[in-house]
């Protein structure tokens, strides 16, 4: 065996740290926190976080007012590893931990308190399969158990200039239903990872954290994720995002007057490694109730509960976590 070479050794060991940079306006604003890459390979964020950089660096773009921290790389490990999560999916029971189990543990100790220090979130995403991209929101001002929350409009006016005319809203009900079912399916499967995923909270990623600390945020599903549009859409919802905030003398376009509320009402898993789709499901794809979507291993047949859409269709998706989806529009 021959040893490795010094480059070798450092793409094999595990980053150690976590790359931000801020930018501090001269005058009071608010504090902007844009997130890249917090799944690995969901790179579009990440180069339009690089291209913002450039801009400011050079003086082609400067902020005048508040601060703005750009995190291009959010899970370095994953990054590393070209693919959706290092140890855990990073976005999914974010929360501080006092004893870290693993890598996004370790590095959820330090995003925590820089979402703490923000009052608001742009967090950029792609997506498995095609479609159009499409931004997720919390839910209405509210003082329940889930998800309390008071600043509903401004998250709403966040969303619609960010680019997409489709808004995607009701996920972390949807999701602790989702973890119920789990619940009552998997009481016998033990170890780490059933824990986590049956964890209510394991629901809770960047936004819901911001919430939960008195801010508001929104996720920006930027399109496929080898799109190569997908850079500038994310690249249009940043600057956007500075020209509604204040923080950059930059013209804030138009509203769209085209506008598509869509609410997540269920999520189905995929349990089996012999679950297949009925056909290459897109992100928004309409169904008739009673359309099949899915055929188990055992041969059930997963069908459309009412009219409505499907929603983040994931074939490769790891089994006991999320195969799809389902919205209905708002009412």
């Amino acid at each position: 065996m021959t040893d490795k070479t010094p480059t070798e050794r450092r793409a094999d060991a595990r980053p150690t740290h976590l790359r931000t940079l801020t930018y501090h306006g001269l005058a009071p604003g608010p504090r902007l926190l844009v997130l890249g890459a917090v799944h690995g390979n969901e790179v579009c964020g990440a180069r339009a976080i690089a291209q913002l950089i450039e801009e400011l660096d050079s003086g082609a773009l400067s902020i005048q007012r508040g601060t703005l921290t750009l995190v291009p790389v959010t899970n370095p490990l994953a990054c590393q590893l070209k693919q959706r999560m290092g140890d855990r999916n990073l976005n999914r029971n974010m929360a501080p931990s006092a004893i870290p189990q693993d890598f996004e543990d370790r590095l959820a100790n330090v995003l925590c308190p820089l979402i703490d220090a923000h009052d608001v979130l742009l967090d950029l995403h792609s997506f498995h399969t095609g479609g159009e991209p499409f931004v997720m929101i919390g839910p209405p001002n509210n003082s329940g158990r889930l998800e309390p929350f008071g600043h509903a409009d401004p998250e709403m006016q966040l969303a619609l200039h960010t680019g997409p005319y489709r808004i995607v809203e009701g996920w972390l009900d949807t999701y602790d239903r989702g973890i119920q079912k789990r619940i009552a399916k998997s009481a016998s499967e033990g170890g780490r990872s059933q824990t986590l995923v049956t964890n209510p909270n394991y629901g809770v990623g960047t936004t819901e954290y911001m919430r939960s600390r008195g801010g508001y945020g929104v996720t920006l599903e930027c399109g496929q994720h080898d799109d190569p549009l997908a850079v500038g859409v994310a690249r249009h919802a940043i600057l956007q995002t500075l020209a509604l905030l204040g923080l950059a003398a930059l013209p804030l376009a138009s509203e769209s007057p085209k506008r598509e509320i869509l609410r997540l009402v269920d999520v189905t898993d995929r349990n089996h490694a012999g679950d297949s789709f009925s056909r290459e499901w897109r992100s928004f794809d309409a169904v008739k109730s009673g359309e099949l979507i899915g055929i188990r291993s055992d041969g059930e047949a997963i069908t459309a509960p009412t009219d409505g859409f499907i929603v983040f269709p994931n074939p490769r998706a790891e089994l006991g976590q999320e195969w799809f989806y389902f919205a209905q529009m708002r009412r």
